[in-house]
């Protein structure tokens, strides 16, 4: 249950104001003192909420998953310190955890859109390109503001990646959804589908391994976002080794995005492109891990920088607010400055989801 809670010195990422009080009351940050309020900490560092901006939910490796299952990964979620998630599509319906206050805040894009035998089985909704952009709009009334597309895939009729879908029709397919009030994002692997869909005017791409330096500057200029889900990028051999003899071009392919994948993601972040923290769990990526994710980005930009992807830049680009007064406590108290020992982070004396101690 929601108390009243005090944090005595507390530094509030990122603000580098030095430290002061923090109060908390019936589940929000309030102006304070709050009387009878239990300290929870002195001398202290805050984080808002970590965030899993690309997260399964509902889905496993077969399809859609049962409440119990789907229950026991967003808890696992949580344990890690993720308190808000964009679900970048499941099967499952999920509606049930908005009225449970214990779980993280979902964000839902509906179910993946792909063609037939285009993507994997029981995941997503399969439809041809001529019923793409209704498609669109049916999963931008059913999410929460996103809609998930499956940009490109291997195409065994030429034994490569390549997009599903024609351009002109990807470009109508995002203005219908962008008529409906909702942002799109794709997964992409390789070159074509990435540079066609930013052109098209795409919000977010998801992986983004086959991002050209003239995509890259293209999504800088436009505002275009960028989930690389690095830990599942880690995991490219696996997924082309059993097309190496088959698929000797899609191999050599997903071998050569794999080998230059930090490079890739590096030139985005030096490019301004804003890039935020997903762990892609839910079939293959365990729930959880977005502790390894952020590791993953500060190796390439730095603890302050991967911290603001998984907290404070990221939960505004969702349309969340951080840790400012009559806004939900979500909160990680550390006892040490993240920015300057990013292990801290992994080890936080208190967390408050709605302002209730999170149980771990």
């Amino acid at each position: 249950m929601a108390g009243a809670w005090h944090l005595r010195r507390a530094t509030v990422l990122p603000d580098d104001d030095g430290p002061r009080d923090l109060w908390i009351a019936d589940g929000v940050i309030v102006d304070g003192p709050v009387a009878g309020a239990t300290t929870l900490s002195d001398r202290c560092w805050v984080l808002p909420g970590l965030v899993d901006a690309h997260c399964h939910v509902g889905l496993g490796p077969d399809g859609a998953v049962s409440p119990e299952t789907a229950r026991a990964q967003a808890t696992a979620d949580l344990a890690a310190g993720v308190m808000l998630i964009r679900d970048a599509g499941s099967p499952s319906d999920t509606r049930w955890i908005d009225d449970d206050p214990s779980l993280p805040r979902v964000i839902r894009a509906g179910r993946h859109i792909a063609r037939p035998k285009r993507y994997l089985r029981n995941l997503g909704a399969e439809v041809e390109p001529e019923h793409l952009v209704e498609q669109v709009r049916h999963e931008a009334r059913a999410g929460d503001g996103w809609v998930k597309l499956v940009g490109d895939w291997i195409n065994r009729d030429v034994g490569d990646l390549a997009p599903l879908w024609p351009a002109d029709v990807a470009a109508q397919a995002i203005a219908a959804a962008h008529e409906e009030g909702a942002r799109v994002t794709a997964h992409c692997f390789g070159e074509q589908a990435a540079a066609e869909l930013v052109a098209a005017g795409i919000d977010c791409i998801e992986h983004g391994t086959g991002l050209t330096d003239d995509v890259i500057a293209d999504m800088a200029a436009r505002g275009t976002a960028l989930v690389p889900t690095m830990i599942n990028l880690a995991r490219f051999p696996m997924y082309a080794a059993p097309a190496r003899e088959k698929y000797p071009v899609y191999f050599a392919h997903m071998t050569d995005l794999y080998a230059r994948r930090k490079q890739t993601i590096g030139k985005a972040i030096e490019a301004g492109v804003g890039v935020y923290t997903g762990t892609d769990a839910g079939t293959v990526v365990p729930h959880g891990g977005i502790g390894e994710e952020i590791e993953e980005i500060a190796d390439l930009a730095g603890a302050t920088y991967a911290l603001g992807a998984a907290s404070w830049r990221a939960r505004p680009w969702l349309g969340a607010a951080n840790l400012e007064v009559g806004e939900s406590a979500d909160l990680l108290v550390l006892d040490g400055d993240p920015r300057e020992d990013l292990s801290a982070l992994f080890a936080p004396s208190t967390m408050l989801l709605r302002g209730t101690p999170v149980v771990r």
